[in-house]
């Protein structure tokens, strides 16, 4: 189907819910789980909530590991979302230390323990644009999106960041190379600033 959008199902993301975004949208969104079907995408969406190393080791036992990379190198859109996001990056420093995707140089660490602060960050968190970044189009720039997580990206290449949120420290909370885009916030629990970026997202 041309323009299909496809979201991967590795066991780990909340992906009825993306589904159910995209269609209340009108952009229609399948569920995918297999290679052939991951390098038959024209659109791809990497959700995720969970483990880090539960995760990687889910893509690599379903063989989407080069399937995905290959659509990324072909410069094919595609959305990573929370855990989809830090999974692109090189290492994950959570429970140990597990290598991700590879596809974004930098790693993947926890907030510093600091008095009062609460780890995951949870709720509703304000986003710091930097540049104009294409999934934020028509959007304030400090637009509120929500988070659940406890671990951030530190990307080693600034160029990618798309916005950044603070808590405790400034970390990267969207990033944006080509026709990569990935989030560290739920898009979709993030009401209509959420469906806006969405939709931004399916129409590309």
């Amino acid at each position: 189907m041309p323009n299909m959008l496809s979201i991967i199902d590795y066991g780990m993301g909340n992906l009825r819910s993306v589904q159910k975004a995209f269609e209340k949208l009108g952009s229609p969104a399948e569920i995918v789980t297999r290679p052939e079907q991951v390098r038959a995408a024209t659109k791809l969406v990497l959700p995720g909530v969970g483990a880090f190393r539960d995760a990687i080791h889910e893509l690599q036992r379903l063989e989407l590991v080069e399937p995905i990379r290959e659509h990324v190198q072909a410069d094919r859109p595609f959305l990573g979302i929370c855990l989809g996001l830090q999974l692109l990056f090189d290492v994950s420093h959570e429970d140990g230390e597990w290598p991700g995707l590879g596809i974004l140089p930098g790693e993947v660490l926890r907030f510093p323990a600091q008095p009062g602060l609460k780890v995951p960050h949870m709720g509703w968190n304000s986003l710091q644009a930097v540049g104009s970044p294409k999934l934020l189009e028509g959007l304030a720039p400090d637009a509120s999106v929500y988070f659940v997580h406890s671990y951030y990206v530190a990307p080693r290449d600034e160029s990618i960041i798309a916005a950044r949120t603070d808590y405790a420290l400034p970390f990267t909370s969207m990033v944006e190379r080509g026709n990569l885009f990935a989030t560290q916030f739920h898009p979709e629990k993030s009401q209509k600033v959420g469906m806006k970026l969405l939709g931004n997202f399916a129409a590309l």
